[in-house]
């Protein structure tokens, strides 16, 4: 085997991911499935997230990326649905918006405690169920939302907004077929 080219903390980042990886092959999690966009790149991950039950999101399914930096686990993914997405904490680009994945350390607009944020204890699977809470929650985060419309339309009709939500989930099912 030849030696590597690339810095030993480089070496424990693949190790972690790879090791994770492994770990959601071996053992699913209800809810969601992950693997590698390709397979020589352990740095992005394919995610498809399966509608929670007894939810807005019922029946969907929702593609998504997990783009690891280089110094992860110091540093949290960025998660970005590829399946269109209505919700306040998720941004109209697709990114989305919750506590840990947010860098570690203060929140600079004090809307978080640092231990909401992102520490290196966790894991591909902790990061996808706190999404797959995000949209089970009857509730959503209304205070600092990423998706300024979908919040406001939350708060002002939502009816309209449960509509727009369950047209997009029939799309993203009808996708998943084809």
């Amino acid at each position: 085997m030849s030696k590597p080219s690339t810095p030993v903390p480089h070496n424990l980042n693949t190790l972690l991911l790879r090791r994770q990886l492994a770990e959601l092959t071996k053992r699913p999690v209800e809810g969601f499935s992950a693997g590698l966009v390709e397979d020589n790149n352990l740095y992005e991950w394919e995610i498809m997230i399966i509608g929670p039950p007894d939810t807005l999101y019922e029946g969907g399914f929702f593609k998504a990326r997990l783009s690891f930096p280089e110094d992860y686990p110091i540093q949290p993914p960025k998660m970005r649905f590829l399946t269109q997405m209505w919700h306040p904490n998720i941004y109209p680009d697709g990114n989305v918006c919750i506590s840990i994945l947010h860098p570690p350390g203060e929140d600079q607009y004090g809307y978080e405690d640092s231990g909401e944020r992102w520490l290196p204890v966790h894991t591909v699977e902790s990061i996808l169920l706190s999404v797959i809470s995000l949209l089970s929650s009857d509730k959503p985060n209304l205070d600092s939302p990423a998706n300024v419309d979908a919040a406001k339309e939350v708060r002002t009709d939502f009816e309209s907004y449960r509509k727009k939500v369950r047209r997009l989930v029939r799309r993203s099912a009808e996708e998943a077929y084809d």
